[in-house]
């Protein structure tokens, strides 16, 4: 296992939930931690409370340019590169007769399309140090859930995207992985329409006994699993379910 007290580590999404949890994580192990969102509020109350470990970048990973400058800061903070967490995504929710073709765009650029473009920028870097890159699929690809097509194909292809990307990048000495998280209270649920911030308690409350073990995950939780797959060094092009048994199918809902 690569020490995370070695690791430069780039989070895309960092200012909230999952990639804000897996930003701690690696930083109270010792590496040096960058984040990158579009709200500098988010992103600097995070880095201001982890310290000078954390540094971020205030960019949309949409744009080429502000793609090409994440990878910049991340390398100038860390000394260089070892892993970068595909983390930032967006929902897309509703019934497939109401999709648009610039709402379908609009996620796909998001959730696939711009860790493509962020994994081929840091590929020399990652090389160079013989590292990994992490991407965040969903439980949605293990259970069908009506109305959340677009959100599942864009996690499907990112499942099997990190497949193919491993044998293609094997040889460089760069592992790429898949984590696909059960359900996590974050906030992307909220802003999705998943659930109100009224709801969300008592929504998360009846997802409880959809999971095996009986209780919804933390980002902690997912952030384990994250660093594991960042830091297995012989461990490539596979995906790591953490979520608690959501994927076996019970439902009491």
């Amino acid at each position: 296992m690569t020490p995370m007290s070695e690791m430069s580590v780039l989070i895309t999404g960092g200012g909230s939930g999952i990639g804000e949890g897996t930003a701690r994580h690696f930083a109270r192990h010792g590496a040096r931690v960058t984040i990158c969102g579009r709200r500098e509020e988010k992103l600097k109350a995070v880095a201001d409370s982890i310290g000078p470990a954390c540094a971020y970048v205030v960019a949309d990973i949409t744009r080429d340019a502000d793609c090409a400058r994440i990878i910049e800061a991340a390398v100038a903070h860390g000394g260089g590169l070892d892993a970068l967490i595909n983390n930032a995504g967006n929902m897309l929710r509703g019934p497939i007769a109401e999709m648009t073709r610039e709402a379908l765009t609009e996620v796909f650029d998001s959730n696939v399309v711009s860790g493509m473009i962020l994994t081929g920028l840091a590929l020399p870097h990652l090389s160079a140090r013989k590292g990994s890159v992490v991407f965040l699929g969903s439980v949605h690809t293990r259970r069908a859930y009506p109305g959340a097509s677009p959100y599942a194909a864009t996690k499907g292809a990112v499942e099997v995207l990190a497949k193919v990307l491993a044998a293609e990048l094997g040889p460089q000495g760069v592992r790429v992985n898949c984590v696909i998280p059960g359900a996590v209270s974050t906030e992307l649920n909220i802003r999705a329409g998943l659930v109100t911030e009224d709801q969300q308690r008592v929504r998360m409350k009846a997802l409880e006994s959809s999971h095996a073990l009986g209780r919804i995950g933390t980002e902690e939780e997912l952030a384990e699993g994250i660093a594991y797959m960042a830091c297995a060094e012989w461990v490539t092009g596979t995906s790591l379910v953490v979520d608690g048994g959501l994927s076996l199918g019970i439902s009491n809902l």
